[in-house]
């Protein structure tokens, strides 16, 4: 494979800096490009040939069409970079090599294409909460220092691929970021839970309904990987003793919520009153076999399969972002309910989801056509 390149727009100000983007066609990608665009960076973005760039051609970033599963090209795409996000990172697989060849074979051809270059980029390394596992109380949030005890294929490969991280980090600056469940435009897995309360005003909480939850938008995680890039603490091969996360950030935010509450919350987003619906626990393990044989047939992927609901029967996903806030500054940008009614908003202009038409509306329409 050879990397090709579709050029972007001249940029009209001074370059802040030049940075590479793997996995930019996600939605994560996405808020990150957004965020160097406008802040004056050259921005170019590691894209599939089957990717959707549809949201990425209108930033105008550079397109680099690739795969960080195939090394050819690599060292050529980074060359000149100043910072390397790497973002991408496969969610869902048919098996357990699906997983480790993209996020933990993946960060290998990007860490070692980074060394090869004359001036070694900063690399910020996305990974993920469910490399550390659950916390074990819903009142004790994980930080930093807890040791990693992932309950899923997806978390271990996640950790597999920090541990590679950890055999380059005396060669290349390196920061590790674990975000939780992250949302916000342009993401389709939780455009499924926005589409459902839309439509139907209920939201099933399948065995959930005591576990709490950090959730996140896309462009609070975004501000704190580019504070990570400036100035996080690097990754050092002594952390090999600890935990790779010791010299990385969590990133969650400051209040906790349960399954439920971020349904309501969503349908206040949204401008419905959300019904909740609790199911039992064994409900989940029923649709993710049925899933997971679904997916052995159709040879395709579907979110709640049975690597996922060890995650969801796990307990609670909790972290704090307090070293983030005392070592860097951070904090996001906006509460949560105003990042929700942000994403709803964004979802509607898109046409993924309807519009609310409330019971007021509909009697005076009603009324209106009666005349």
């Amino acid at each position: 494979m050879l990397v090709d390149r579709v050029a972007s727009k001249k940029h009209s100000k001074p370059i802040m800096a030049r940075s590479f983007i793997t996995g930019a066609s996600g939605f994560i990608g996405y808020h990150t490009a957004k965020q160097l665009v406008a802040r004056g960076d050259q921005v170019a973005c590691l894209v599939r040939r089957s990717s959707n760039t549809k949201h990425l051609q209108t930033l105008g970033v550079t397109l680099v069409y690739g795969d960080v599963t195939d090394p050819t090209g690599l060292s050529e795409a980074i060359e000149g970079c100043d910072q390397v996000y790497h973002v991408a990172g496969r969610t869902s697989s048919l098996d357990r090599k699906g997983f480790y060849s993209v996020n933990e074979q993946g960060t290998r051809n990007v860490l070692e294409a980074c060394v090869t270059q004359p001036n070694r980029p900063t690399v910020v390394f996305v990974s993920s909460l469910s490399a550390t596992g659950p916390a074990q109380s819903g009142d004790q949030p994980l930080d930093e220092s807890a040791a990693p005890a992932p309950v899923s294929f997806y978390g271990r490969s996640k950790l597999a691929g920090e541990k590679v991280a950890l055999e380059f980090a005396d060669r290349v600056p390196i920061t590790i970021v674990r975000p939780p469940i992250v949302l916000g435009e342009n993401d389709l897995q939780g455009l499924m839970m926005f589409s459902s309360i839309a439509k139907t005003r209920i939201h099933i909480v399948p065995g959930m309904g005591k576990f709490h939850y950090s959730v996140i938008h896309a462009a609070d995680l975004v501000h704190l990987m580019l504070l990570a890039a400036e100035r996080g603490t690097r990754l050092t091969p002594v952390d090999s003793e600890t935990s790779p996360s010791s010299s990385g950030y969590y990133h969650a935010v400051s209040e906790s919520l349960t399954y439920s509450e971020l349904g309501r919350q969503i349908g206040q987003a949204l401008g419905v009153r959300t019904r909740i619906v609790p199911t039992l626990p064994r409900s989940v393990w029923v649709i993710a076999a049925f899933n997971q044989m679904m997916m052995q047939l159709t040879r395709r992927t579907t979110y709640l399969c049975m690597d996922k609901a060890r995650e969801v029967r796990a307990g609670h996903w909790l972290a704090t972002a307090e070293k983030a806030k005392e070592e860097l500054g951070y904090e996001p940008a906006l509460p949560l309910a105003e990042r929700l009614e942000q994403t709803a908003r964004w979802y509607r202009r898109e046409g993924l989801i309807p519009a609310i038409r409330h019971r007021r509306q509909k009697h005076a329409d009603s009324l209106s056509h009666s005349k």
